[in-house]
């Protein structure tokens, strides 16, 4: 049916000549201005939640160990003792897991006091040092300060106060915690079988509850000393680490610029490399089908079997692959003959592309801007939540170290106390009693929102994160539509187009930049609840309930991907133009509906051929960087060893990584060049005709593809 006289086409009307049109508008006011203030609003809230988190907040109980009368080791009156020694390690074997829910952090059952140095030999208390004086049988570093060895007090008393330790093994320093080295234990001397009823009278005894009392600790810390090995091995080979990155940023900005004349070539071999691998597909299935049915091979011969190689062996099963693979392979013969000439629109756009980054060489840098920017928001996402997890004050109660002992029974670990004032006289009954750390203050205001803090520190990273993203992209888009509505280029470039670019989008349009990033963040938000709710309900979940969550999640990532597609094309239009969000929105999406064929094919060449080139240069940098860090390729000079990293391969895969981010960067610039000069050539078909009057902005190559021309003045 026609449509009716007036009513508007069903993705609305082409884009209508403007003679006063050259390019992003000069003139232009502010968009969305309650998205403005609410995102300033949200920014100011964010700044005020990180002031009171560092106020209250203190990252020393993550950083530090603390003893038992509540100070850290490595800071204030304990700077030159940074680690923590636990006199009676054997308590551990039962606290860890069971008083896991009630301590905060590594917290057992005994005595803790900073040391200097670990202890790195084997001693314990014998009967015979019972009659001996105090100070002839400790160490005074390893017992508590307030420990007087030369008051009066015998060896018994200091015993069982736990003012001092009867025993220790070989301890190594992890983390600043003096934790004993499991590997010395088959060394223990034989007077640890003599301690008087201290410890087991079996060494086997001894060394069975030390492993157990020490091994779900040295597994909860094997994680972290991993991580201060590779900690030193970053530090020895950061130069080279860097100099792996800055190789792939050169090669990555070299495969850009050759873009402009190996574009046709790459897209027209991997054209010729599929059709190849279509044809070399229905051989093959041809000769399979062919092979089983000469010996006869049918499926009805086999039936019903659990065995897939089976159905591999008879002729029907390589009938349907042929089929199939011939369906595949017309298909893209099909495409390819009706739709060459957008294919060859597509190839000469991703030239331009390179034409215009090598006029404005600073927007291939313009993303360590905006990753500088991102990691300010990481580094105060991350700061903030530190802070917010250990805000609050310290609880200390009283516990009985002996909970066995007959005058602790009444001792729960209720009352309230001060470690640093802690009087054992108190408890005369009960020897063991102690201050203990138990958790944070959680009474306050403050303390009793924690949670939603978080979670508001949260979903105001998302935002922030989105919306740098989004000022890079807009930033972006209107300096390559400059270049693009250039009539003479690079002649009518205007100067420092990125710097123009990136005034006007902080000058007008923060509020529609904040809009697409809020809708962006509510999604994202969505699709962690639900994560979080798959993950806490996993057990409980049976397959119908798995099937509709793993819906619900495909639909969401789906909608993210619209999203982040809407959004971009939304950008490049606010950068152009200057309108709000939705209404930008609204023109790209229906300017995109009347050209999706070449919406598609120009979508599928640029994300092949970017694909190809993260390939090559993560690949080619990898490989490198394999041959280097494993000892295979010599530094110069000697002046790098491989034989010095513990782990050659974290160096490695740093370098894999972080050339894949660089690599992203780069070609991030070169696909929102490419979306840019997309929307405009669309726009430019729609508002010229090529006359003098509405000349084409475009190259000379698209016009010849297209058969276009503008026409001389006489």
């Amino acid at each position: 049916m026609g449509k009716k006289e007036g009513e508007e086409p069903e993705h609305g009307e082409p884009a209508q000549f403007d003679p006063s049109f050259n390019g992003p508008l000069k003139k232009r006011s502010c968009t969305d201005i309650i998205c403005l203030f609410l995102f300033l609003a949200v920014i100011l809230g964010y700044i005020a939640l990180g002031i009171l988190a560092w106020v209250y907040g203190d990252p020393r109980h993550v950083l530090y160990p603390r003893n038992s009368t509540g100070w850290f080791c490595g800071v204030g009156p304990n700077k030159d003792k940074p680690n923590l020694f636990y006199f009676d390690i054997l308590k551990c074997a039962t606290s860890v897991n069971v008083m896991a829910s009630a301590l905060n952090g590594l917290q057992c059952p005994t005595t803790q006091v900073c040391v200097k140095q670990c202890p790195s030999g084997f001693w314990v208390v014998s009967p015979l040092d019972f009659a001996k004086s105090p100070k002839e049988v400790f160490d005074q570093n390893l017992c508590v300060p307030s420990a007087s060895l030369t008051s009066g007090e015998t060896v018994k008393g200091i015993l069982d106060k736990e003012l001092c330790p009867y025993y220790y093994t070989p301890t190594t320093p992890v983390l600043g915690r003096c934790l004993p080295d499991v590997t010395a234990l088959g060394n223990i001397p034989p007077n640890f079988a003599h301690t008087g009823g201290l410890l087991p009278s079996s060494i086997n005894d001894t060394v069975s509850l030390l492993k157990n009392g020490t091994g779900d600790i040295l597994n909860g810390f094997n994680a972290k000393d991993v991580a201060i090995r590779i900690f030193e091995d970053f530090a020895s080979a950061w130069p080279w680490i860097l100099l792996g990155l800055v190789i792939a940023m050169l090669v990555s900005m070299l495969f850009l610029l050759l873009l402009r004349f190996t574009a046709p070539v790459m897209v027209w071999l991997l054209i010729i490399g599929l059709l190849a691998a279509g044809a070399y597909g229905i051989w093959h299935c041809y000769w399979e089908y062919d092979q089983y049915r000469a010996q006869g091979a049918k499926i009805s011969d086999v039936g019903f079997t659990t065995n897939v190689k089976i159905y591999l062996q008879v002729q029907e099963t390589w009938l349907a692959f042929l089929i199939i693979v011939s369906l595949g392979e017309a298909v893209i013969l099909l495409t390819l003959i009706f739709l060459r000439t957008r294919i060859l629109i597509a190839i000469t756009l991703i030239q331009e592309s390179s034409k215009a980054i090598g006029h404005m060489m600073s927007a291939l840098f313009f993303p360590l801007f905006t990753f500088v920017l991102l990691l300010i928001c990481v580094a105060y996402w991350s700061a903030t939540a530190l802070y917010l997890a250990t805000s609050g004050e310290p609880v200390y109660k009283v516990v009985a170290l002996n909970a066995t002992e007959p005058g602790c029974t009444g001792i729960n670990a209720t009352e309230s106390c001060d470690p640093q004032s802690f009087n054992s006289s108190k408890y005369q009954d009960c020897a063991s009693a102690r201050c203990i750390f138990i958790t944070y203050n959680e009474k306050g205001l403050f303390q009793r929102n924690l949670f939603n803090l978080q979670i508001y520190n949260a979903i105001a990273f998302l935002w922030c994160v989105n919306f740098v993203i989004a000022l890079g992209q807009c930033t972006l888009a209107g300096a390559f539509a400059s270049y693009y509505w250039a009539f003479n280029k690079p002649g009518d470039i205007p100067m420092f187009p990125v710097t123009g670019s990136f005034m006007r989008s902080l000058r007008y349009h923060i509020g529609s930049l904040a809009f697409g990033a809020l809708i962006l963040t509510l999604v994202q938000i969505v699709r962690i609840l639900l994560e979080y709710i798959d993950h806490k309900t996993r057990s409980a979940q049976n397959a119908c309930a798995r099937f509709i969550l793993c819906c619900m999640k495909c639909c969401l990532w789906c909608l993210e991907k619209f999203i982040k597609f809407l959004n971009r094309n939304a950008y490049i239009m606010i950068a152009i133009y200057g309108k709000n969000f939705c209404v930008s929105a609204k023109n790209a999406f229906k300017l995109l509906m009347r050209n999706i064929l070449r919406v598609v094919v120009l979508d599928k060449v640029t994300d092949v051929l970017l694909f190809f080139g993260k390939l090559l240069v993560v690949g080619g940098v990898g490989v490198l960087a394999f041959f280097f860090f494993s000892g295979r390729i010599q530094a110069p000079g000697n002046s790098f060893s491989s034989q010095n990293l513990n782990y050659y391969w974290m160096p490695i895969i740093t370098v894999v990584f972080g050339s894949y981010l660089v690599a992203h960067g780069f070609f991030s610039v070169y696909s929102m060049c490419v979306d840019t000069l997309f929307l405009c050539f669309l726009e430019d078909l729609e508002r010229n005709d090529g006359s003098i009057q509405k000349p084409y902005y475009m190259s000379k190559s698209l016009m010849k593809i297209l058969n276009k021309s503008n026409k001389a003045a006489k």
